[in-house]
């Protein structure tokens, strides 16, 4: 009976790949996936900037160790380096934050001293190892994170920096304001007001050194499509409608209407589109509407933009060892994370770049980050614009009017149709719950309508690896897997299981 069920993947991401290999190799011969743009990938997306390949959308492996499934096929198909394959890199274990050699420029073209704000870096991530602790002892003091970072770390400034000169207590307030902005980079959300401080310890990290793809990320896509049975997947095919709960008819009981007129009947959906674009278009995209309780999920959870400006020089302005380098305001010891005026001021929202490396391999070029609506505000610049500003930031901060950048490139995925932003964080009032609504198929439990006909996966379906390819790739695979079981439960043969 499984193997002549029809099922439709709505969007060809890594979560949707995944589940059509997995339903592909347990033997599902009416596979297909719609995809609404002309490539495979969604957030996976490799470019080049010059002669460089460079990550438009996601970056690292996070945890590239034996449980992170992305890691293991990388390494099957031969797309790292030899260092992040060595027991040493799989058994770091860095929390989520790279232990990063840093150089830190001020607002005035000075290169600080990192001892001098070393305790207010150490204060943060304390912080922060605090903030991700409410989650499990229940009862939180305030509805955010910026609340919670802001209010210890005045009350611990005040009490453990007392003796050191205003001016330099002063600078290591902004030293937290900028790691503020670098964690609004890393949980994709316009300020960490915004992030639920109930919610935020929910995301759990692999061990493993993060690392990157030599020749980039959509080097797995490429190998994970071509073991797909061609013709699986229809490009430039978007949907307008999932019509689902259809009880007059007892075989393939959706019908997805795509924005052609094409009508396609199946019997299961699975609807891998991201949460950005499920926020916007839900009451269109489906009939009947989701379910309340699922509605109310879609809104608690955050859906951010992170974007990414690359900028090469001809040589480097930074240390030879620097890793990252963190630009700090003088004048934002209030520990701010977002600003009043996004026009005028939306660079202020750049914590920062990373360097890329090996310079042997990349040259020299650093990624900018920045995220929330100052970054969102960014992409409807013109690039000269982009380019502009960035290279007045860099002649502030390193006192250098000679510094030119060759070129720029930069992401825009706020504005990209199908994305409406970069992934998921949990929101304020947001809780595991949530996460279990977001994966929770249709109809409901309890239902007396055909089970399983519209199911969920992608990176915002995940209960603790959300906003991750990883998370992502694990959800395709959960959903194929439900099905998979849901037929060797009624039919009498049960299909092989995946190879993957």
């Amino acid at each position: 009976m499984g193997v002549n069920a029809k099922v439709v993947i709505i969007g060809c991401g890594i979560s949707g790949i995944a589940a059509a290999h997995r339903l592909a190799n347990a033997g599902f011969h009416h596979v297909r996936i719609l995809e609404a743009t002309a490539r495979s990938g969604g957030r996976i997306k490799t470019g080049r900037l010059g002669d460089n390949i460079v990550e438009i959308g996601a970056n690292w492996i996070h945890g590239p160790s034996e449980e992170n499934p992305v890691f293991c096929l990388a390494r099957q198909y031969r797309l790292l380096d030899p260092e992040a394959l060595t027991p040493e890199n799989q058994a770091m274990d860095v929390g989520g934050h790279p232990p990063w050699v840093p150089n830190i420029f001020s607002s005035s073209g000075r290169k600080l001293n990192t001892e001098d704000i070393y305790p207010a870096l150490e204060m943060f991530a304390e912080l922060m190892y605090e903030s991700a602790e409410f989650e499990s002892q229940g009862g939180e003091p305030w509805a955010c994170v910026g609340d919670f970072i802001r209010s210890e770390a005045k009350r611990r400034a005040a009490e453990e920096w007392k003796d050191i000169d205003a001016t330099t207590r002063s600078l290591r307030l902004c030293v937290i304001s900028n790691m503020l902005k670098v964690e609004c980079c890393v949980n994709g959300s316009p300020s960490m007001d915004e992030v639920g401080l109930g919610a935020y310890g929910l995301y759990k990290t692999l061990p493993g050194l993060d690392c990157t793809f030599p020749g980039g990320y959509e080097g797995l896509i490429k190998n994970l499509m071509s073991e797909l049975p061609s013709g699986l997947v229809t490009y430039n095919q978007a949907v307008r409608c999932v019509h689902w709960n259809n009880t007059e008819k007892k075989e393939n009981p959706v019908t997805i209407e795509c924005n052609d007129g094409e009508r396609i009947v199946s019997d299961h959906v699975i609807v891998t589109v991201p949460l950005g674009y499920l926020k916007k278009h839900h009451s269109a995209l489906f009939r009947p509407l989701l379910p309340l309780h699922k509605l109310h999920s879609i809104q608690r959870l955050g859906f951010g933009t992170n974007n990414k400006i690359f900028v090469e020089f001809d040589s480097p302005w930074w240390d030879a060892d620097c890793e990252i380098i963190h630009l700090v305001w003088e004048d934002e010891d209030v520990m701010v994370d977002h600003m009043p005026d996004v026009q005028r001021s939306w660079i202020k929202k750049l914590f920062g770049f990373t360097v890329l490396k090996p310079t042997e391999r990349y040259g020299h070029v650093l990624c900018g980050w920045i995220a929330g609506h100052e970054s969102e505000y960014m992409e409807t610049l013109s690039e000269q614009e982009v380019t502009h500003t960035i290279t007045q930031l860099i002649h502030r901060f390193t006192g250098n009017p000679t510094i030119t950048p060759r070129r720029v490139l930069r992401s825009q995925w706020f504005h990209d149709p199908w994305t409406c932003g970069s992934y998921s964080y949990p929101g304020k009032g947001c809780s595991a719950q949530d996460l279990d609504n977001m994966m929770e198929p249709l109809p409901m439990k309890g239902s007396q309508s055909q089970p399983l006909q519209v199911l969920f996966a992608g990176e915002a379906t995940h209960p603790c690896y959300y906003s991750t390819v990883h998370g992502a790739l694990l959800t395709g695979w959960r959903e194929a897997d439900r099905l998979i079981s849901h037929y060797s439960s009624i039919s009498p043969s049960e299909p092989p299981k995946s190879k993957l």
